[in-house]
């Protein structure tokens, strides 16, 4: 099986798109695929950690856009084909081209491969680009998070809590599985590999020993830095550890890790780390961003101090909160007023505990072989 991601990071749209998709080639290459990635080389891409963990990379050199002439094309919709010509997607500026520019780039690349599989994973990317690319893979499977524009794919995937099939009904074809919510999360191995000791070892855990801190790969609008500064007004055991995880491109980390050293308690930086699972494992508590590492957490009932860096991440926050696996704090500008309040209601060790089994409950971490079963990558 031959499997052609498309997929981008940068400065604006973070890493979490790129990682996902990582997170699929690793499961299947495991099972003998052999995978490639297509990416645009934005500021903040991640082209060398693609390559860095075995992957063939074809780079789109990003570019400034050109005005285009609208063009309307064949639909299948809910069962009936329509020429219809769809609506710019909200994110079409995260591109760094037009979408027929970035639609001819990638079917020069793909015409040689020839996929058996297609995945995209992109807010600026919809049924007209996917159209246009069809002769040049067999099935698409689309990974989104919004619910916002049509697709024209063979499989959609939403990892997030509180989104349902019906939300994509009228956005995709007839004959097209869409799989919803955190069962289907893309979680590397090692979070379910994990998740047992994780869970046992909370319920043993009295006090915050060790905290986290994951504000994102990128973290453009330092929620790391205002983070440290509230940690200092808290009141955390004085043997406590912090570690803060960031990503290379991260624009902010000399200024966290200037931070990171006047903190009261012992504070490491540690950035692109590979064992993010044993440390969320043996950490106690985290502050961290919404998005995809929110299923990471709860895959491992880590009780979780959660900040939305971004509008699109407010649903899946909200949905998170009212299981009560996450305590919410807000978005960044709320840190400072909000952080020493929640960290005092999560010292104490029923609330952790009673957070801890509300997050285990919403994924497993076994999404990612639930998503191979469904490419055919693994028999049922």
């Amino acid at each position: 099986m031959r499997v052609a991601f498309r997929a981008d990071a940068s400065l604006q749209m973070g890493s979490g798109h790129v990682m996902r998709c990582l997170t699929l080639a690793d499961a299947l290459t495991a099972h003998g695929a052999q995978c490639h990635f297509v990416s645009r080389a934005h500021p903040g891409h991640l082209l060398e950690l693609i390559q860095q963990r075995g992957y063939k990379v074809n780079t789109l050199e990003a570019h400034v856009k050109q005005a285009q002439p609208a063009i309307k094309i064949d639909a299948d919709i809910g069962g009936n084909t329509q020429q219809i010509e769809p609506q710019k997607p909200a994110h079409a500026a995260w591109l760094g081209s037009t979408w027929q520019a970035d639609a001819q780039e990638t079917a020069n690349l793909l015409n040689n491969l020839q996929p058996d599989w297609l995945v995209v994973d992109h807010y600026a990317l919809d049924q007209r680009w996917e159209a246009a690319l069809a002769p040049s893979y067999k099935k698409l499977l689309v990974i989104d998070d919004l619910a916002d524009r049509a697709h024209c794919c063979d499989v959609l995937l939403d990892q997030n809590l509180g989104r349902h099939q019906q939300d994509y009904a009228t956005l995709v074809p007839v004959h097209c599985q869409v799989f919803t919510g955190p069962h289907y999360a893309l979680l590397r191995p090692e979070f379910a590999e994990l998740r047992p000791y994780s869970l046992q070892r909370r319920r043993a855990q009295t006090t915050i020993g060790q905290l986290i801190i994951t504000m994102g790969g990128v973290d453009q609008d330092n929620a790391t830095g205002q983070v440290l500064q509230a940690l200092k007004t808290c009141t955390l055991p004085s043997d406590c550890r912090i570690t803060v995880v960031m990503g290379l491109t991260a624009p902010w980390l000399q200024n966290v890790q200037e931070l990171a050293a006047q903190m009261p308690w012992p504070t490491d930086v540690v950035v692109n780390v590979n064992d993010m699972a044993q440390r969320m494992a043996d950490s106690d508590l985290a502050i961290g961003a919404a998005g995809s590492t929110s299923w990471e957490r709860c895959c491992l009932g880590l009780p979780t101090l959660m900040v939305v860096l971004a509008t699109n991440q407010e649903p899946g926050a909200q949905a998170l909160e009212a299981t009560h696996a996450v305590r919410l704090i807000g978005i960044d500008s709320d840190i400072a007023m909000q952080l020493p309040l929640a960290v005092l209601e999560l010292s104490n060790w029923e609330c952790q505990i009673r957070m801890s089994q509300a997050a285990s409950a919403v994924s497993d971490g076994q999404g990612v072989k639930r998503i191979t079963q469904s490419m055919g990558a693994v028999n049922v």
